[in-house]
């Protein structure tokens, strides 16, 4: 389902964009970015007690096709890898092992330019959904793969019509998917992952 979901994504972006850049002069933007993540809680269990990985690194690149001069879609791929944590109140969270999870989505973004600027500023915000793989290592290896919905907002600032600075804050909402993780019949609460990335945009 979730791979289904992925390439419908991916497909109807694709369709979207080919069909805007045969009917207009669209432009394509690349952005590699950096940043870091803060991931939510896998389990939640009684007493303040969790497992969740903590904050790590994000590596990712999005790419941009704009339908109009304020409306865009985009396609996101990005890895943030991490500890993952059992938290105990009043104890200091114990490692117990890694978790790398790639993020896979396609959003819609809408965008304006902020006028009478000596820096051209232009915020935006994102809105789209895809799926979110994580690869855990406690002591044995196991994966699971969940749907996410993401919710995306930032700025670029233009250094030149072609080049220019990202910044931006994802948030990645879904839930781990403990049952293809362990096989055990669990659904955690709703988990927020938060993205924060500065790249370089290049628009062509």
């Amino acid at each position: 389902m979730i791979r289904r979901i992925v390439f419908s994504l991916a497909a109807t972006s694709a369709l979207i964009g080919g069909s805007a850049m045969a009917q207009t002069s669209s432009r394509i933007d690349v952005t590699p970015y950096a940043g870091y993540m803060v991931f939510g809680a896998f389990v939640k269990g009684p007493f303040g007690t969790s497992i969740s990985s903590a904050g790590g690194a994000l590596l990712g690149a999005q790419l941009g096709v704009s339908l109009t001069s304020n409306i865009a879609v985009v396609g996101n791929v990005a890895r943030g890898s991490s500890d993952i944590t059992v938290g105990i109140p009043f104890i200091d969270d114990i490692t117990v092992g890694r978790n790398s999870a790639w993020m896979f989505d396609g959003a819609l973004q809408v965008s304006m330019p902020l006028p009478d600027r000596a820096v051209a500023i232009t915020p935006f915000v994102q809105l789209g959904a895809g799926a979110m793989r994580h690869e855990v290592r406690i002591g044995l290896s196991t994966d699971a793969t969940n749907f996410v919905g993401t919710i995306g907002a930032g700025a670029d600032i233009g250094f030149t019509r072609a080049i220019g600075l990202r910044l931006m804050a994802r948030d990645y909402v879904g839930r781990f998917d403990v049952r293809e993780a362990t096989t055990i019949d669990y659904e955690p609460e709703l988990a927020h992952n938060f993205g924060f990335s500065a790249g370089l945009k290049i628009a062509f």
